[in-house]
């Protein structure tokens, strides 16, 4: 009699919608709705399945970079350290496609007095320019990473019209008349313990002072009581500041920030000192990128990276590709109320194996998930899914199809 109570008990929690069954099922094969031409050589579709903690519903943007019209590029709102609507964003560079991007420093309730600055966890690239680094892998906000995953790892199109997923590491300099120093950060919102860090007109006029919060391996870490902050131009020191500021920084300047050690260096220096800095992103694998952009990987030939989390369900956005870097697919999640609950990262991988994808790369979701369509002859782009939130969020970047007419 105990064994068919326990049989019966088992039943009803699989079918009353009770949570014991999650994370057991079979992810269902994504039932695809009729493609919809939006441009040539970029078409949209919508898609449902049923992961381990309900159904979900996507949306799914197929870019075929063989199309020499068709081309990809990082949406952002003219600054590294601001944030847009992916819609807006989409709407100021005429994109005809569009979807959010990576994880950014969306809050900063450990550090009283200290505003988020806005800006991005990995390394940027837009139309190949380099716009900002990496912050240390304890500083990033977001999800686990898989085992090996970091916050250098990109998404991106190289400058030969190939995508391919790759790491984008700092090399740059400061050099001084007696010495060279290493410099350590890049536009980022937090810098390395002893680091020292440059800003440029791209970070626009959010505080620098977030850069020198928290350590490498701890984001909620105190700030630093240690740092200096100088402005140089056309090569020479021309004001130095114990605080780092805040501010617009005119073109062609640029702003060196350090904490603990790299303070104590920079606190060497004077006005009219004679100063280089320079820095460049380089790739691991592979030539220049057009377009990179920051996240993880999950799926890479085809096979599920080790380590993905197969618990936690959310609304999410990734994008991934095929033929040989020749083609992309970018899908959001429908964080309507029927599907908030989404799917795991490792379901997100599988399914998007499953759309055709070798390669795919997980990027920021929950309330930024966005996929939103233009057509050529509208100034106004359509969101396709429901943000989780009810209304778009503002995030920091985003990835952007064009079609040149």
């Amino acid at each position: 009699m105990r064994a068919v109570l326990t049989v019966l008990v088992a039943w009803v929690s699989l079918v009353g919608g009770g949570t014991a069954w999650a994370g057991t099922e079979e992810l269902s094969p994504p039932q695809l709705g009729a493609p919809a031409a939006i441009a040539p050589g970029v078409t949209y579709r919508g898609f449902s399945l049923k992961g381990s903690h309900g159904p979900a519903y996507g949306h799914l943007l197929t870019v075929d970079l063989r199309n020499r019209r068709v081309s990809v590029d990082l949406l952002y709102p003219g600054a590294v350290g601001e944030r847009a609507k992916v819609s807006r964003l989409a709407d100021q560079r005429a994109a005809v496609g569009a979807v959010n991007g990576d994880f950014f420093n969306i809050a900063e309730a450990q550090h009283p007095g200290v505003e988020a600055t806005g800006a991005p966890v990995g390394p940027a690239v837009s139309g190949g320019h380099f716009l900002k680094a990496a912050v240390p892998d304890g500083q990033r906000f977001g999800p686990a990473m898989p085992p090996g995953g970091s916050t250098k790892d990109v998404f991106g199109v190289g400058t030969n019209r190939v995508a391919r997923m790759d790491r984008l590491s700092l090399e740059g300099s400061v050099r001084t008349e007696d010495d060279e120093l290493p410099l350590s950060g890049f536009n980022q919102y937090a810098l390395p313990v002893d680091g020292i860090g440059a800003f440029t007109s791209a970070w626009g006029t959010t505080s620098r002072l977030r850069a020198t919060c928290g350590t490498d391996t701890d984001r909620s870490a105190p700030c630093s009581d240690d740092t200096f902050e100088l402005t140089v131009r056309r090569g020479r020191v021309t004001s130095v500041q114990e605080r780092p500021g805040r501010g617009a920084i005119a073109s062609g300047s640029v702003v060196l920030v350090g904490r603990e050690e790299g303070a104590r260096e920079l606190r060497k220096l004077e006005v009219g000192d004679r100063v280089t800095v320079e820095q460049r992103l380089r790739p691991r694998r592979g030539g220049a990128f057009r377009f990179a952009i920051g996240g993880f990987p999950i799926l890479r030939g085809g096979e599920l990276l080790a380590g993905l989390d197969r618990a936690t369900a959310a609304v999410r956005t990734a994008a991934g590709l095929a033929d040989r870097g020749r083609r992309l697919y970018l899908l959001a999640l429908d964080g309507g109320a029927a599907y908030r609950s989404g799917l795991t990262v490792a379901e997100l991988a599988r399914t998007m194996r499953k759309l055709g994808a070798v390669d795919a790369f997980n990027l920021d979701g929950g309330g930024s998930s966005t996929l939103v369509t233009r057509r050529q002859d509208s100034a106004n782009a359509t969101v396709r899914n429901h943000p989780s939130g009810g209304v778009e969020r503002p995030v920091a970047n985003g990835i952007g199809v064009f079609v040149r007419r």
